[in-house]
């Protein structure tokens, strides 16, 4: 089947899976090195190897506040949005209910049809736990399916959505945990056979997330400061297929672990600066070269794994198995760094910058955001934007829109406890 221009991009990016990286190159054991077909020489650890996985929209920032500070999230202070970064810092919330929405139209520089939706809500049942419900809805626009000829047969409208709810809780004053279940289902090409037998289907899986959050307040010199530091792991899950022939990939599982640091500056001014770093818990593809040699194809895995393994073995041994080894393993840490000035508690001004190796998808850009709290504080508006950082790349320009309430706590619940 082929695609009209518009959509082919959209398909490549839909379709993206764990796959083995099948290098047009050449293998010299003896000196570690690969050789590509203009003679180029490279070490394994400096080949690139990019990560795929079904599914990716899972990590995707789909809020204005962390999206504003280049996807940073698992410490920042509390916030309806907790969903996505860090849920554990919800039982540190200040407010008893909160609902928020999200709506980012994506990749608007190659497609005018693509957004994503995110709804998220949390209730405190008492001072030291919540529970919580978030829902992304991912809407890839429409794909004309045509047969060779050019002849269109089909159109279609594939669409993915995730729902997400859990329990965090206090564990003392300054930790918490959380603990939460996913159901992802993503519609890619609908229910058609192909020529050669192949039955497509809507791909479905279920996952898990856990996360900590830990906070200090301290005073430093004459200001009143605040650390701390969240580490969550997400979309840890079954593998997902898309046909009948038993191929299954795996899920963008994910290991985030950020740090804050907050300083009251005065009465009126406080300015926070966190950092995340993000690795993929999901096998490294292995690399499948020719041999110096007799200079013929082989399927020979030289370095690396075999990615068609088991969850456990392959969320596992995806600290080991990258084919550069440990050099390999620390460029798969993307990292996101953030900084957010408010006023009076009213007025936000973000900045943020984003960074992935450039062997493994070299992502780089930077982001700014506003925020705006109304009503007495109980309802605000988010918003950022996305500075690419090279010419024309398909992320430029990403917008993002938050809107949230919150409602302030009883009294009554002021002295209620469970451990107390």
């Amino acid at each position: 089947m082929n695609f009209n221009t518009k959509n082919r991009f959209v398909f490549t990016f839909v379709f993206a899976c764990v796959n083995v990286l099948v290098a047009q190159t050449k293998y010299d054991p003896k000196s570690g090195t690969l050789t590509n077909a203009s003679g180029q020489t490279t070490s394994l650890s400096g080949y690139p190897n990019p990560i795929t996985t079904a599914v990716p929209f899972l990590n995707i920032a789909p809020d204005s506040r962390a999206g504003a500070m280049g996807d940073a999230g698992a410490a920042t202070s509390p916030d309806v949005y907790s969903a996505q970064w860090n849920p554990a810092k919800y039982a540190f919330t200040e407010k008893d209910y909160g609902v928020s929405v999200s709506y980012t139209p994506w990749l608007r520089k190659l497609v005018d049809d693509m957004y994503i939706f995110y709804g998220t809500a949390y209730m405190k049942l008492r001072k030291e736990d919540a529970v919580y419900l978030s829902m992304t809805y991912f809407n890839l626009g429409k794909i004309d399916f045509t047969d060779n000829q050019g002849n269109k047969y089909l159109e279609f409208n594939p669409r993915e959505v995730a729902i997400n709810g859990g329990y965090s809780r206090k564990l003392s004053d300054n930790l918490s945990v959380s603990v939460g279940l996913k159901f992802i289902y993503s519609n890619l090409a609908g229910n058609f056979t192909s020529n050669s037998g192949t039955e497509s289907r809507p791909g479905t899986s279920y996952a898990g997330d856990v996360g900590m959050y830990w906070n200090k307040e301290f005073v430093a010199g004459n200001l009143n400061s605040k650390l701390a530091f969240g580490l969550v792991v997400t979309n840890f899950g079954s593998k997902i297929a898309y046909t009948n022939n038993n191929r299954k990939d795996f899920i963008p599982t994910n290991l985030r672990l950020g740090g804050a640091y907050t300083l009251d500056l005065d009465l009126y001014n406080k300015l926070t600066i966190t950092i995340d770093g993000n690795k993929l818990m999901v096998p490294t593809p292995p690399i499948y070269v020719q041999d110096s040699a007799t200079n013929t194809a082989t399927t020979e895995i030289y370095k690396g794994r075999d990615p068609n393994r088991g969850l456990v073995s392959g969320t596992l041994g995806s600290f080991s198995d990258a084919p550069g080894g440990f050099k390999e393993e620390l460029k798969e840490i993307t990292m996101s760094y953030g900084l957010e000035y408010w006023y009076a508690d009213v007025f936000a001004l973000r900045l943020g910058h984003f960074r992935e190796n450039v062997l493994k998808g070299n992502r780089k850009y930077a982001t700014v955001g506003l925020g705006l709290k109304f009503y007495e504080g109980k309802a605000g508006l988010d918003f950022s934007y996305l500075i690419a950082g090279r010419q024309n790349n398909p992320l430029e320009g990403t917008l993002r829109f938050s809107l949230f309430m919150e409602i302030e706590k009883q009294k009554e619940k002021e002295t209620e406890s469970i451990t107390e």
